[in-house]
């Protein structure tokens, strides 16, 4: 019983202290704001976009899949493709 107990609380820490929640999302970007490094998508849905990825090819209009992880209560893609 208390090992099965010890598991379920590792569990429970791992959840809690790694807190970050992942998605995946996608859309048409209606907004690109390249100073602040967010987007918004057609849905009222802001996307910061992490350091590291190109923002070149993140046009208003285009269609977007994104990857994003919740960091601080905000969305951030940490990966984005365009759709054709």
């Amino acid at each position: 019983m208390k090992k099965i107990l010890g598991v379920a609380l590792a569990l429970v820490f791992v959840v809690a202290v790694g807190g970050a929640w992942a998605g995946d999302i996608d859309g048409k970007i209606t907004s690109v704001d390249t100073s602040a490094r967010t987007i918004q998508l057609d849905y009222n849905t802001e996307i910061s976009v992490a350091e590291g990825i190109s923002m070149d090819n993140l046009k208003e209009g285009a269609n977007i899949k994104a990857s994003y992880e919740e960091r601080a209560g905000k969305k951030v893609a940490t990966k984005v493709e365009v759709a054709p």
